[in-house]
């Protein structure tokens, strides 16, 4: 069963081995992402001079369950821009954030901006 809904930034403190990683390892194994997301924490971890294998390896340890962002997706992240424009919250922050609220469960973060956004049905754990 999904626990959470990971962001980025939460997958990129436990593969950091950051501030609040250890909040973000007990969902191993049980937290879903957004293919949006899981690109963000690809790219960074491409620029901090990983490579594509070796990123694989370490993200498929995490056994995240990747769910596409497909046209249900697209309106569920478009419905969520009025509550987060003020907030500065992009694509992949309403991806995460209507995944969260589609399965139920909350969206784990280390975003501290994400205590500032409200919608129906969002529920938020910061791990920072």
């Amino acid at each position: 069963m999904t626990s959470v809904v990971m962001d980025a930034s939460a997958v990129l403190a436990l593969v950091r081995d950051e501030p609040g990683a250890d909040k973000v390892t007990p969902h191993i194994g049980r937290a879903a992402i957004s293919a949006v997301n899981l690109q963000e924490v690809i790219k960074e971890l491409l620029l901090g001079g990983l490579g594509a294998a070796t990123i694989r390896e370490i993200l498929d340890e995490l056994r995240l369950d990747v769910r596409p962002h497909d046209v249900e997706a697209a309106y569920a992240a478009a419905e969520l821009h009025t509550q987060t424009k003020e907030f500065g919250r992009g694509l992949g922050d309403r991806s995460c954030l209507a995944l969260a609220i589609l399965l139920g469960v909350p969206a784990l973060t280390a975003d501290r901006e994400w205590k500032k956004v409200k919608a129906k049905g969002l529920k938020m754990e910061h791990i920072r």
